[in-house]
């Protein structure tokens, strides 16, 4: 280095080729440490000013942006080497942290400058540091030629960026062809499928049901004129536009001109342009000839739906109308009521004939016209024909139906008219008959009692005769009822000529017959009572001596119940008899030791004992399939219970052990039969023990011990049952050994209703161990027996 600045004090270089005698400094400052300044090439040292402002130019406009840096020769400018650093730092800035440097450090400034030169540049080290610094004036001519080498580094830097740049532009005009290529394809296709999906529509000559669905297909035409066809017309003159731009620019740029993909050529796009025009041509005018083909359709339609919309409103509840029989019912005026309106419907029938040819006319053409809803419109014209043909079959049938019904009653009518004739004399004797055996007499003599009696034994003989009148009366209203009944007429009230029913004529005629023999009935009592008797110890059997399953018991009481219950009329019989014998001033009957009263009593006891042993046997089924009894010993149970009379012998005859220190036998058997029965069965039953099994089965000391108060106990005594301790026992497994329990464990374990039925019932635990929502199950356990008051 010292070498070339030595040889370079001695000649005048002039700038150019200065240039390259620098470039040979370097490589002799860089090749082997043998080489001297004295192998330099000659050549001339005159150096061009405009070179050298050159330079210095290029360092200025580099070095312009950066503080404290005013580059105005090659000498003092680069003295405190920030200049250095700030072409380094202009150029690669990544190199060069130049906001720390000092101006006051001009040795760090300027062998850093060096260092990242020599580094990263491949610039030799030419000067240094110490020397510019301790110099008054550096040598300018050392400083130039070490600048010059950072000019030519970045100078092909410089070269390198253009380079770039060229290709850039190239590749920009490139991608901008390649974009405008792509939206023409882009654009080109969308037009074409656009153009492809059109035609058919356009092409479409299928005609619509209705005149909406036609009036909206035109509406879409004229919308595909009006929006949508505009843009596709701008689409296909840009694209066109495009597509001229494109190899205008291709041509500009020598390139090659562009070929669009096979089937989007500007012709073929022209091609199917066409195509949709001339599918577009006749459409419209298609559109509208349809339109008014289903305006006359849709006018025919509605004219048809009018006229029947009419003739079904009018015609509606006819058909029910003639086929009701309200002249079963009817009477005589009536019916004659009935057949004058039913010669007007007749008349209203025969104007209506001229619509219903009016709607098959209408029909007939919608039909011919290729009518859309042709089957539902002739569906309803053939339901208005066949209802046409029903009304005038009905109409036949109820002309002749009237006019049959108008004849029966005229002569139920005379039979009636009879009957009033005759049944009004007739009631009037019955009632002088009655008054006459209802009369008191006051007799003194045995002549007038003797008269008395002739008298009335006139009047029985007189009884048959007017039975025989009553039948003959009572046969004319039959007859008159037979003719309704085969006819299926209704008679509606009584006889229009009189208020005497035959009802009210067997009434007095039986009051009549039992006046004078009031004591033939006064034995009925003799009937019901015993039955009552004898009932009540059928029953009493039935309950010790049932057999079969306690469902075929129960049944077989229920019907023994219904038997009874059906015997109920007997009862209301004697209780009429008990209220004419009261009406008679009679209150000594010497026919039947049996008292009103007594009747009512047995009654309600028999009901009441039948209910009771059903509700027996139903408690002995719920007992059984609560506690697991088997039928067998069920029965046995029922048989000992039968057997013996104290509970406590049936206990012992069952095998029950009940033992004690003592043996005393207590209860209505007799000595012998108990010692007998101790004795068969080899057990003993000691007080103290029989007296807790009594407080058990009869807590009231009613000294009566029931065959369920047995059954509840035997089943509690022989069956395996539930106690709060096991339920408990169960929670604690749920609860994992836990003395409480958790809703979610609940809910985890048991079904959904059951966990929320525990849920709602059960108290919060207050155990020492407790946990929020802890829950007592302990407690909840003891409620469900009654050991607790949860």
């Amino acid at each position: 280095q010292k070498a070339g600045r030595m040889e370079l004090n001695k000649q005048d270089l002039s700038l150019p080729s200065w240039f390259s005698h620098l470039v040979r400094c370097c490589e002799l400052a860089l090749g082997d440490n043998t080489t001297r300044a004295t192998q330099l090439p000659p050549f001339s040292l005159s150096v061009e000013t405009s070179a050298k402002e050159g330079l210095l130019l290029w360092c200025q406009r580099k070095t312009a942006p950066y503080k404290n840096v005013n580059v105005q020769n090659f000498h003092i400018s680069w003295k405190d080497g920030l200049a250095f650093n700030a072409l380094i730092h202009r150029h690669r800035p990544e190199l060069i942290e130049y906001d720390k440097l000092r101006k006051d450090d001009p040795v760090t400034n300027l062998n850093n400058a060096f260092e990242v030169a020599e580094k990263y540049l491949d610039i030799p080290k030419m000067l240094d540091a110490e020397d510019i610094v301790g110099t008054l004036r550096p040598d300018e001519k050392a400083i130039m030629t070490y600048v010059s080498c950072f000019y030519h580094a970045f100078s092909g830097a410089q070269k390198a960026e253009t380079a770039a740049n060229r290709i850039c532009k190239v590749l920009a005009v490139n991608q901008e062809n390649e974009h405008l290529m792509e939206d023409y394809e882009k654009l080109a296709s969308d037009l074409l499928e656009w153009i492809q999906r059109t035609i058919p529509w356009l092409e479409n000559r299928v005609p619509q049901k209705t005149m909406q669905e036609m009036q909206q297909k035109l509406e879409d035409f004229r919308d595909y004129r009006r929006v949508h066809k505009p843009p596709k017309v701008q689409e296909k003159c840009q694209l066109e536009i495009n597509f001229n731009t494109l190899q205008t620019k291709l041509r500009l740029s020598n390139r090659p001109a562009f070929m669009p993909s096979e089937g989007r050529m500007v012709s073929d796009i022209n091609n199917g342009w066409q195509r949709l025009e001339q599918a577009e041509k006749g459409f419209e005018e298609w559109q509208l000839n349809e339109i008014r083909r289903l305006e006359r359709l849709d006018h025919l339609a509605l004219k048809f739906r009018q006229k029947a919309s009419i003739h079904e409103a009018w015609t509606e509840g006819k058909e029910a109308m003639l086929k009701q029989k309200d002249y079963e019912t009817a009477t005589l005026s009536d019916i004659k009521a009935l057949i004058r309106k039913h010669e007007a419907f007749e008349s209203d029938l025969a104007a209506h004939q001229d619509r219903v040819e009016q709607i098959a006319a209408i029909a007939q053409e919608l039909n011919e016209l290729d009518y859309y809803d042709s089957p539902s419109v002739n569906a309803r014209c053939q339901k208005i024909c066949d209802q046409w043909d029903s009304l005038g079959s009905l109409t036949h049938t109820r002309r002749e139906a009237l006019e049959k019904t108008e004849k029966q009653l005229e002569t139920i009518d005379q039979l009636h008219l009879e009957y009033a004739k005759r049944a009004a004399p007739f009631n009037n004797w019955m009632e002088s008959a009655m008054e006459d055996l209802q009369d008191m007499f006051i007799v003194h003599t045995i002549e007038e009692i003797e008269g008395l009696i002739a008298a009335h034994d006139q009047f029985k003989s007189t009884l048959p005769d007017a039975d025989r009148e009553r039948e003959a009366i009572l046969g004319i209203q039959s007859e008159a009822q037979k003719i309704a009944d085969y006819n299926n007429i209704k008679l509606s009230g009584n006889n229009p000529y009189t208020s005497v029913t035959p009802q009210i004529i067997n009434s007095k005629w039986e009051r009549v017959g039992s006046l004078p023999a009031l004591g033939c009935n006064l034995s009925q009592a003799n009937i019901v009572g015993p039955w009552i008797q004898t009932k009540m110890e059928e029953i009493g059997r039935i309950s010790i001596e049932m057999n079969g399953t306690l469902e075929d018991q129960l049944n077989h009481l229920k019907q023994y119940e219904l038997n009874i219950v059906e015997y109920k009329p007997n009862i209301d019989v004697l209780e009429q008899q008990h209220q004419l014998i009261q009406e008679a001033l009679i209150f000594d009957n010497k026919h039947t030791n049996y008292t009103m009263e007594h009747i009512r009593v047995g009654w309600e006891q028999l009901l009441t004992t039948i209910a009771r042993t059903i509700n027996e046997v139903e408690n002995q089924i719920l007992t059984r399939d609560a506690k697991g009894i088997s039928q067998e010993q069920m029965q046995e149970f029922r048989a000992s219970f039968n057997h013996f009379d104290k509970f406590k012998a049936c206990l012992i005859s069952l095998g029950y052990d009940v033992e004690n220190d003592r043996q005393k036998r207590t209860g209505s058997m007799d000595t012998d039969d108990y010692r007998a029965l101790l004795i068969s069965t080899g057990y003993s039953l000691g007080d103290a023990e029989f007296n807790r099994i009594m407080s058990v089965v009869d807590p009231n000391n009613s000294g009566v011990v029931t065959f369920q108060a047995f059954i509840d106990f035997m089943s509690r005594e022989t069956t395996d049952t539930d106690t709060a301790d096991q339920v408990i026992a169960s929670f604690k497994v749920l609860a994992g050994d836990k003395n409480y329990i958790t809703a979610e464990e609940l809910r985890r374990e048991l079904p959904p209703d059951q966990a929320e039925y525990c849920i709602a019932r059960m108290a919060p635990y207050q155990g020492p161990d407790t946990i929020p929502g802890a829950l007592d199950y302990k407690s909840f356990s003891t409620a469900l027996y009654g050991e607790s008051d949860l």
